[in-house]
């Protein structure tokens, strides 16, 4: 049996729920992002707020996502930010990316949507793993 450190798990889970708030922002990608999926950015900024449930179910997105990468990391004894990094690109590939393809493919979402996610998605990963393995 393997042993997750709960701590990096919740210091990784609040990076990448701050870092996936930036990501949609006004600083980085909002005004793409809805110019994209076709909404006005400007006519949609003063309805842009977030239920707070809304907030609190990402945070337990993000916690969720922490630990699994967490526990992944353990089981296969990643031991260096140079593996951690490969592994997080290797599950980024792996999964996100895969499956935004299929929604490019088959359900017609805009590719710069998809890339835009694919994007976020590559920050969460790439953070997860190189704080879970740092940690030890």
């Amino acid at each position: 049996m393997f042993h997750v450190n709960w701590l990096p798990v919740l210091v990784s889970a609040v990076a990448i729920f701050i870092l996936g708030w930036l990501w949609y922002s006004p600083l980085l990608f909002y005004k793409p992002w809805m110019r994209l999926r076709g909404q006005d950015p400007v006519a949609a900024m003063p309805n842009a707020k977030m239920p707070m449930g809304t907030v609190g179910l990402e945070f337990v997105r993000c916690v969720i996502l922490s630990y699994m990468v967490a526990r992944l990391v353990t089981l296969l004894a990643v031991s260096s930010w140079l593996w951690a990094l490969h592994f997080g690109f290797m599950m980024w590939i792996t999964f996100p990316v895969l499956i935004l393809a299929g929604s490019v493919m088959w359900e017609k979402v805009h590719p710069g949507v998809a890339a835009i996610h694919a994007g976020d998605w590559l920050v969460k990963l790439l953070v997860i793993p190189i704080i879970v393995t740092l940690w030890r």
